[in-house]
C-alpha cells in the first residue's frame, strides 16, 4: 500500500551539550516525509545512539528560534535542484527505520539501511521519528531515473517513478550523511541528463579478479553510473568460462558463477552489464584454438586477430558464443565490436584477400566489395543477438562508407576514434539518424602503458573541457544532436597489461570516473571549481 503522510511542522532540538529549542516552518509541503516532533540527537559521537524513536517526546519549543535556510547538498554528481528550507536536517541514528511503500523497493531499502546502520522494517503505514521512507509514485512520463528527496521534520522521504530513481535518491542521502554529515532540510529534485553513464573494462588483455570488479560495481553504483561494459574476448585472451567452446578460454579467467555474482550485484545497483565479443577482428584467442579459421592473404600470411569471414565455420563459432553468453548476461544491451578488421586496412582488400572478394560477389552480386561482406557479417551477428531481445552498439570503425550492404538501422554507434582509415566525423552518423554513445578516446580512454600516443586521462581535463557533445577530439558537435547522443562511457584498455596492477588502475581512474559522471548527470557548467570538486571527492571517499 502506498501512503503519503504529512504531519505538523513543530520541531524541538537539542544541540551539543546544552539545550536550545526552535520552531521550524517550511514553505514547501510537497514531500511525504512528515514533520512530527522529534528530539534531535546530541552531536557528541559518544552519545549518538538515540532511544527508541517510537517512544520519543519533545519539550515545548521555548524559547523559539529560527534556523538558517539550508544549503544545497554537496554530492557527486551534484544534484540538479534543491529547494532550501529551515530546519536541523536529518542524521541517522541506531533504532531508526527504513520503511517502504512498495515491496519492489525492498532491495533498495535493505541496502541503505545496512549502509547507515538503520533497521529495515519493510512495508509500513505508520510514521515514526527518524524514518527514511522509500516510495514509488505515479508520475507518468517522468524519467524513471528521476527522484525527489524531502528532508523535513526529522524524516526523509525518497520517491520516484521507478526503482532506479529511488535508488539514486538513496545514493544522494548516503553521500550527504557520510562521515557524520547531515542531510540538509528541503527538497531535492534530481534526474540525469543522459541515459547512458558507463564504465567499460577490458578484461580480455588483463585478468581482473571478481572481487576487484565487484568493488568497482559498488563504486559505480554510488556515483549513479548505470552501465558496466565487459570486453572479455580479444587477441590476448578469452576470459570467461565457456561450455560450448571451452577450448578458447584463457587462464586465468572468470568462472560463470563469478560472473553471475557480478551481474547480480550490478543489477542490485541498477547497473546493466554490457558484454562484448568483438568480431570479426580481435579474435586471436579463438583463433589460437581454431587456427584453420585465421584469415590469410594471397601469399598465405596470417592476419593478426582476424577470422576468415568467407568460412561458414567462423560465423558458427562466434554465434555459438553469442548465444551462450546471452544467457549469462540478461541485460538489454550488447556490444558487437566490429572494429579494426585488418582485411580492410590494406590498400586493396580484394587483391590481398581474393577469397573475401569472391564471397562478397557470391552473396551480394558482382559489384560487392570486402566492405560489403564485412557489413553483412556484422548484420548476421546482429540477427543472432537481436533474437535475444538486445539493443546493440558497434564501434564507429565497424561502419563503412559507400557500401551496397547497409548496417542494420537499429545499430547504435560507439564512437571512440577518428584515427581509422576513411574516418568519418560524428556528424555523419548523427545526420543519418544514428544514436551515439560517446567513448571519445581523446578524453575517456585509459590505455595501460600509454601506447600509440595515448596519455592517461585526468579528471580535471574531463571536468573542465569535455561534455557529451565532444564526441571526437576536442570539438563539440552542434547542440541539435544532443538528443541522439545517449551518453558516454569511460574505458580502460589493457594494451600493455603489466603496466599497472589492478589496484593502480583503481586509483588512476578514481577522479576521471567522478568527473565523467558529473558531466553525464548534469548538463550545466559545474558550480564547483576543480579544486573544490576534488576536495569534495576526497571528503566523500
Amino acid at each position: 500500500m502506498r501512503t503519503r503522510v504529512v504531519i505538523g511542522t513543530a520541531l524541538a532540538v537539542t544541540v551539543g551539550a546544552g539545550v536550545s529549542f526552535g520552531l521550524w516552518a517550511s514553505g514547501d509541503d510537497s514531500g511525504p516525509a512528515g514533520s512530527a516532533q522529534r528530539q534531535e540527537r546530541p552531536t557528541d559521537a559518544k552519545s549518538a545512539v538515540a532511544p527508541s524513536s517510537a517512544g520519543r517526546t519533545s519539550p515545548s519549543p521555548s524559547p523559539s528560534r529560527s534556523y538558517a535556510l539550508s544549503q544545497a547538498p554537496r554530492t557527486i554528481p551534484a544534484v540538479r535542484s534543491h529547494t532550501a528550507a529551515r530546519g536541523p536536517g536529518w542524521r541517522p541514528a541506531r533504532g531508526e527505520r527504513v520503511v517502504v511503500d512498495d515491496a519492489e523497493l525492498a532491495d533498495e531499502g535493505r541496502l541503505i539501511a545496512s549502509e547507515l546502520g538503520l533497521t529495515y522494517a519493510g512495508e509500513k503505514d505508520d510514521v515514526r521519528a527518524g524514518d527514511v521512507r522509500l516510495a514509488l509514485n505515479d508520475d507518468e512520463g517522468a524519467d524513471p531515473e528521476s527522484y525527489r528527496m524531502t528532508v523535513r521534520g526529522g524524516r526523509v522521504s525518497v520517491s520516484g517513478p521507478g526503482e532506479a530513481g529511488v535508488f539514486y535518491g538513496t545514493r544522494t542521502l548516503k553521500q550527504e550523511v557520510h562521515g557524520g554529515g547531515t542531510a540538509p532540510e528541503g527538497v531535492v529534485r534530481d534526474e540525469p541528463a543522459k541515459p547512458v553513464r558507463g564504465f567499460m573494462l577490458d578484461i580480455a588483455r588483463k585478468h581482473y579478479t571478481a572481487k576487484w570488479i565487484e568493488d568497482r560495481v559498488r563504486e559505480l553504483g554510488d556515483l549513479k553510473f548505470n552501465e558496466l561494459g565487459l570486453h572479455f574476448s580479444d587477441d590476448q585472451g578469452f576470459r570467461i568460462e565457456s561450455d560450448t567452446h571451452p577450448e578458447v578460454v584463457s587462464q586465468p579467467h572468470l568462472t560463470k558463477a563469478e560472473v553471475k555474482r557480478i551481474v547480480a550485484l550490478a543489477a542490485s545497483r541498477h547497473i546493466t552489464v554490457v558484454p562484448e565479443i568483438d568480431s570479426p577482428g580481435h579474435l586471436g584467442a579463438v583463433i589460437a584454438a581454431h587456427p584453420d579459421l585465421q584469415l590469410r592473404n594471397t601469399q598465405g600470411v596470417a592476419t593478426k586477430g582476424a577470422v576468415d569471414i568467407s568460412k561458414p565455420a567462423a560465423a558458427e563459432i562466434v554465434d555459438d558464443l553469442l548465444n551462450e553468453y546471452a544467457g549469462l548476461f540478461p541485460g538489454g544491451q550488447w556490444n558487437l565490436g566490429g572494429d579494426e578488421y585488418q582485411a580492410l586496412v590494406v590498400s586493396n582488400p580484394a587483391a590481398s584477400y581474393p577469397q573475401l572478394a569472391a564471397a562478397a560477389r557470391s552473396r551480394y552480386g558482382s559489384g560487392a566489395t570486402v566492405s560489403d561482406l564485412t557489413t553483412g557479417w556484422l548484420n548476421d551477428r546482429a540477427d543472432t543477438v537481436r533474437a535475444h531481445d538486445r539493443t546493440m552498439r558497434v564501434w564507429n570503425d565497424g561502419f563503412f562508407r559507400g557500401t551496397t550492404v547497409q548496417p542494420a538501422k537499429d545499430l547504435r554507434v560507439g564512437y571512440w576514434t577518428g584515427k581509422e582509415i576513411g574516418a568519418r566525423q560524428p556528424v555523419e552518423y548523427l545526420s543519418a539518424g544514428r544514436k551515439v554513445v560517446n567513448y571519445n578516446d581523446e578524453f575517456l580512454y585509459y590505455v595501460l602503458g600509454q601506447p600509440n600516443n595515448f596519455v592517461y586521462p585526468t579528471g580535471q581535463r574531463i571536468y573542465e573541457r569535455w561534455t557529451p557533445l565532444v564526441v571526437r577530439g576536442t570539438q563539440a558537435v552542434p547542440s541539435r544532436y544532443d538528443g541522439q547522443i545517449l551518453g558516454g562511457s569511460f574505458a580502460v584498455w589493457c594494451d600493455l597489461a603489466n603496466a599497472q596492477t589492478q589496484d593502480q588502475v583503481a586509483a588512476g581512474i578514481r577522479m576521471p570516473l567522478r568527473a565523467t559522471v558529473q558531466k553525464l548527470w548534469d548538463p550545466g557548467q559545474p558550480k564547483l571549481t576543480w579544486a573544490r570538486f576534488k576536495a569534495l571527492a576526497d571528503k566523500l571517499g
